[in-house]
């Protein structure tokens, strides 16, 4: 039973806390895994829950799509990823976006509940959960300001290079490769794909960028 539920050991969730201290804890958070085959929903607009899901395995997009079926990419949740912590620490609130599975994927359910309230004196590691769950939630609203600025630009090459630079920033490299396909890049950045296909050719015809595919090199300055 133990092993079905596991985490990856890189979960920052439970970073400074042992494996075996770990296997504790997910009994006092009634930890549930279910699977997802690539293309089904984990959740949709106007769903409720109590509990936050860990990504085991895969990938999980979140995303919102409008009246017309344009779709917005907001995040990916990867292995040892956590998403919709903020609408299960917020219980009934409905969902405003939705979650899928961008391949065939595994999750663990935690009650965000039972890591808000403590369970049990003999729950000594219940502090650091709290204080990891606050880092990662911090974290994420960065991750979200971030967005706000890269999408708050005028022209699509705005929109890129600031995606760009914070990317070679980040890896401290000016080749890396992005985590979006051109479509899922498209969606992220609010902008018709043909029209990022197009902007990104005449920057790299400009000599400002290279890429091919998903990986991409600034070019000198």
């Amino acid at each position: 039973m133990e092993k079905k539920i596991r985490p990856v050991p890189e979960s920052e969730l439970f970073r400074g806390i042992s494996e075996g201290e770990v296997l504790s804890i997910l009994k006092c958070l009634a930890a549930v895994k279910k699977q997802y085959r690539k293309g089904e929903t984990v959740f949709g607009m106007g769903d409720r829950a109590g509990a936050m899901g860990l990504v085991l395995s895969g990938k999980i997009e979140i995303f919102r799509d409008d009246y017309w079926g344009n779709r917005q990419i907001l995040g990916t949740s990867e292995p040892g990823d956590l998403f919709g912590e903020s609408y299960a620490c917020m219980p009934g609130e409905p969902f405003m976006v939705m979650a899928a599975a961008a391949a065939d994927s595994e999750v663990l359910f935690l009650e965000v509940g039972k890591i808000l309230n403590v369970c049990s004196p003999a729950c000594e590691f219940h502090s650091r959960l709290i204080h990891n769950l606050l880092y990662i939630l911090a974290e994420k609203n960065l991750r979200l300001t971030r967005k706000i600025d890269h999408m708050g630009r005028r022209s699509i090459r705005e929109k890129v290079m600031a995606y760009l630079s914070f990317q070679a920033e980040s890896k401290k490299s000016a080749e890396f490769e992005i985590p979006f396909n051109r479509q899922q890049f498209a969606d992220y950045l609010a902008v018709d794909r043909s029209a990022l296909s197009a902007e990104l050719s005449r920057m790299q015809r400009d000599g400002i960028i290279r890429y091919e595919k998903s990986r991409f090199t600034i070019c000198d300055r």
